[in-house]
């Protein structure tokens, strides 16, 4: 039996365990606490739980997130053949929250700030989604609600795949950042299947997590894909040996977000077209909004700028 199935399996036995203990005797002696030290550590510490509760916690992140405001910086290397950069994009975007959407305004390009007149373009983009969020009816408002709660959901589905489909085996202890974290490590299971569509391509990918032993946080993720995925009818294709780092870190005792992404890999985009590339996104500069913050219209800016 696969470690997956088997933690799943003994899992309501270790609680019916516990339940057990603290129900036969309201005030346990030395040895029926021990017991239950002994039986909620290991519980605890069962590498399908961990995966299970950090999941869990980044959905709660995914909820607060509408709450708050931050900064990003993309780097973008193309390689050629031979892994020599050939050409490199930068990028610094703002990222808003109107009305619970997230909106992306760029600051920055090659590190360099916008011209005046891509400063009016961003500001007259900015305008006209705040416009178009402000004139929505009710009926609208809650649809785009409805879909936002969806994909929410989808991710989740998603994620929690990952609970099925995968062998997960506790690797040991560390530290990162200072945190003491466990760390997981997983693969897909011989002969697993896939429910959702979007959750086949975990068939392709190995990885490790590295789980916050304080909040279930993910501190760390690392991927690699066995296989060439595609998407889109097989025009996008990712191939095998790719590989992603995915940092977070946590913003206040009340929640995690992202800190970091390293994508390394070579695919192909149509029949044709091939690429390999390095590209790493940095967040920074987390704030959260008031209840009563506004996002309003700006002034054009003075074209003698």
């Amino acid at each position: 039996m696969g470690t997956v199935a088997f933690a799943g399996w003994t899992a309501p036995v270790r609680r019916k365990a516990l339940i057990a203990t603290l129900s036969s005797n309201m005030r346990p002696d030395c040895h029926a606490l021990l017991l239950l030290l002994t039986v909620a550590g290991a519980w605890a510490q069962d590498p399908h739980e961990l995966v299970r509760r950090s999941i869990a916690r980044d959905q709660l992140d995914w909820v607060r997130m509408k709450d708050y405001t931050w900064q990003a910086h993309s780097t973008e290397k193309h390689l050629d053949s031979h892994g020599k950069v050939v050409s490199t994009k930068r990028e610094t975007w703002e990222t808003l929250m109107l009305d619970g959407q997230p909106y992306r305004r760029t600051l920055e390009r090659d590190g360099k700030p916008l011209s005046p007149e891509e400063q009016r373009s961003e500001q007259k983009r900015l305008d006209r989604e705040t416009r178009r969020l402000s004139s929505e009816t009710p009926a609208e408002k809650q649809r785009r609600l409805e879909e936002a709660e969806k994909r929410r959901r989808r991710e989740f589905a998603f994620l929690s795949e990952i609970l099925e489909l995968f062998d997960l085996l506790l690797d040991g202890e560390t530290t990162v950042d200072g945190r003491s974290v466990w760390v997981v490590s997983g693969a897909p299971r011989p002969g697993a299947k896939a429910k959702s569509g979007d959750a086949k391509m975990l068939l392709k990918l190995r990885g490790r997590m590295w789980i916050d032993k304080a909040t279930y946080q993910w501190a760390r993720v690392e991927a690699e894909t066995t296989d060439t995925i595609s998407w889109g009818l097989f025009l996008a294709r990712l191939n095998s040996g790719s590989k992603m780092t995915f940092e977070q870190t946590e913003v206040n005792s009340e929640l995690w977000f992202p800190k970091r992404l390293l994508l390394t890999g070579s695919g192909r985009v149509g029949l044709i077209k091939r690429i390999a590339l390095d590209e790493e996104i940095e967040w920074s500069n987390y704030r959260k909004f008031s209840v009563d913050s506004k996002i309003v219209t700006a002034p054009p800016l003075n074209p003698k700028n």
